[in-house]
């Protein structure tokens, strides 16, 4: 799910977890992980809508595997909790730090297994769930409150209408600028270019398998003459970057931006306002939105051959429910069903006051192919237009 998902704050959450083990086909030697409540701080309730019947089926399968899905990252680590507390079922967390593409990997290189390293759930970025269904890697589930969730959001389908997918909230595209170190933030992207910010600009994953990192540099495109047709003219300014001195290739997250080592960044609203609560002004964080950005949803689906499969839906259930998705809502992302609970004023005074203020509706949102073509041109073009390796092993 990730930057790849943009990796632990400052202060991290312990979770042991299991490593994913691609191609291994018939399964052995990973234990499964503990279960991820013993994480500080996240307690769970226990999500009544969740159907009694999957309840049971779940607790006879005895386990959930997600992947790509690290605690806080949009609050997840609550999720953990309310799952675990419904089911009583333990939740095995493979490779919290991997990419969208890495999670339908993970599928397909365990199409046969059984075993603790195959995922039951993925959560992707929103082109990854088209090429996840057509390429076979999904099944079909539609929840209780499947009519409730919205058929479009950001002026796009929210869901698959054959239920391989749902759409579970999402994010703006900004900057998080560390001012100890940066004292003039930037505003918009030309600033960037400017010799005042010289080492200082990094993205949250390599864009050559990184949702949040390619869509980076698709909204430089949207500020730089391109379109969302036309994804070149990001990875154009990215080299211009590159060649100003300006860009680190260093994967960023809350031990690098705090540090001064990336003290400019790239990455989803929700992931930088967390960051920001996390530093408590130690390191100030601002948070500054460029204009135009893109705004873009995650969404989650169960894998079509998932050891686990009752238990999946049990936790597609959870993340649709209103615990699941004011969780997400705690933790600044936008969900996919925020309209509807605040129409009901059951999103409490106290989370509703720290909700982003930038207004949504102004940013882009690519369509599935726009974002599709992006992608693999992104992917594709990144060395030879940019011409910088990122490492993939950080987070």
């Amino acid at each position: 799910m990730r930057i790849n998902k943009f990796g632990f704050q400052l202060f991290a959450i312990l979770v042991v977890f299991a490593t994913v083990l691609s191609a291994c086909g018939g399964g052995g030697g990973v234990a499964p992980a503990p279960a991820v409540d013993v994480a500080k701080g996240y307690t769970g309730v226990v999500v009544p809508s969740v159907p009694a019947n999957l309840v049971s089926s779940c607790k006879s399968e005895g386990m959930l595997t997600i992947i790509a899905t690290p605690p806080d990252w949009a609050n997840y680590g609550e999720i953990f909790a309310d799952f675990e507390k419904t089911t009583g079922v333990m939740i095995n967390s493979l490779d919290p730090n991997a990419g969208s593409a890495d999670e339908l990997n993970a599928i397909v290189n365990n199409k046969g297994n059984k075993g603790p390293q195959a995922p039951d759930i993925v959560d992707v970025g929103y082109a990854y769930g088209g090429q996840g269904k057509t390429a076979g890697d999904f099944q079909p589930y539609k929840t209780s409150n499947w009519d409730k969730i919205p058929a479009t959001l950001l002026g796009l389908p929210a869901k698959d209408p054959d239920g391989y997918w749902i759409g579970g909230y999402y994010g703006v595209m900004a900057m998080g600028v560390n001012t100890v170190v940066v004292k003039t933030p930037p505003s918009n992207w030309a600033d960037l270019l400017k010799a005042d910010y010289k080492g200082q600009v990094a993205l949250s994953g390599d864009p050559r398998s990184s949702n949040q990192a390619v869509q980076s540099v698709f909204a430089a495109a949207l500020a730089n003459n391109g379109s969302l047709d036309n994804a070149q003219p990001g990875l154009d300014w990215f080299n211009k970057l590159n060649q100003a001195g300006n860009f680190v290739p260093v994967i960023a997250k809350p031990g690098t931006i705090a540090s001064g080592a990336t003290p400019i960044v790239f990455g989803w609203d929700y992931l930088l306002l967390g960051y920001r609560d996390t530093f408590n002004g130690n390191p100030s964080l601002a948070v500054v939105y460029p204009n135009p950005t893109i705004a873009s949803m995650y969404v989650q689906a169960i894998s079509a051959y998932a050891p686990h499969p009752n238990c999946a839906k049990v936790w597609m259930e959870v993340i649709q429910s209103d615990q699941g998705q004011l969780a997400w809502i705690k933790g600044y992302a936008h969900g996919v069903d925020q309209a509807d609970m605040q129409s009901r004023n059951v999103i409490p005074a106290d989370v509703a006051a720290k909700l982003p203020k930038f207004d949504a509706s102004t940013a882009v949102s690519p369509t599935p192919d726009q974002l599709k073509t992006a992608l693999d041109m992104i992917e594709k073009g990144w060395m030879t237009s940019v011409g910088v390796a990122i490492p993939t092993s950080a987070p």
